[in-house]
């Protein structure tokens, strides 16, 4: 059927697509409705999902579903869509003049293909040269959980996380290499269990060979406070 060749080709697109551009594709009217309101079309929406697929929704294990992924979508997995709930990068003077890098390594990180809905898990590093200006370590957890908690490619998300840390910072000097599993390929199509995508983005003086290698060997360095 056409419609198959279709489907099988707009997949091939999906796998293979990166996107030249590094803000998330939104609509214009994406903020029109309030999260109520989204709940409750998401709801109808899933509900139907669920009744196509055959499954009977008077089930004391099911008839909860639909309100429950409703919430899930708007309130936690993509949370990081509203951009009310941009977390504040609240910087401060360097006072104790360091001048190395600074780099957090092993950020938990949970976000969602944009091309299945499936969801990506891994670990983020960020690093930065201060220029006089420092960040509150929380703070770069909270904004790769922010930039994560989106439909995403793992490519767009890197580079958001160093886009952010740069306009917050004041400079060029920041870098980010995330690690993660996708379920697309774990546990569809493929299905190879074992692999995992790295993607980096290096700003400034981590484009130097020097510099890039000192982070990458901060990140590589054994952390075991057992």
């Amino acid at each position: 059927m056409k419609i198959d060749k279709i489907d099988d080709a707009l997949d091939d697109v999906g796998d293979a697509f990166i996107s030249a551009n590094t803000n998330t594709p939104m609509r214009k009217d994406a903020f029109d409705k309030s999260d109520a309101e989204k709940i409750e079309i998401i709801h109808e929406d899933v509900k139907n999902i669920l009744i196509t697929l055959g499954l009977d929704l008077t089930d004391d294990s099911l008839k909860g579903t639909p309100n429950r992924v409703a919430k899930m979508f708007v309130k936690e997995i993509f949370g990081g869509l509203n951009p009310k709930l941009k977390p504040k990068a609240s910087t401060f003077e360097n006072k104790y003049k360091y001048g190395e890098m600074l780099v957090e390594k092993n950020i938990t990180l949970y976000s969602t293909c944009e091309h299945h809905l499936l969801p990506i898990v891994g670990k983020a590093h960020v690093g930065y040269i201060s220029n006089g200006t420092v960040i509150g370590l929380s703070k770069m957890n909270r904004i790769v959980d922010f930039y994560a908690k989106r439909p995403q490619v793992q490519e767009r998300l890197t580079m958001q996380i160093v886009k952010e840390l740069q306009e917050a910072l004041g400079t060029e000097d920041v870098a980010c290499v995330i690690d993660a599993k996708h379920l697309c390929v774990n546990s569809r199509g493929i299905r190879d269990v074992e692999s995992s995508t790295v993607t980096s983005e290096y700003g400034g003086k981590f484009k130097d060979a020097e510099t890039r290698r000192d982070f990458l060997d901060y990140v590589n360095l054994e952390t075991n406070f057992n």
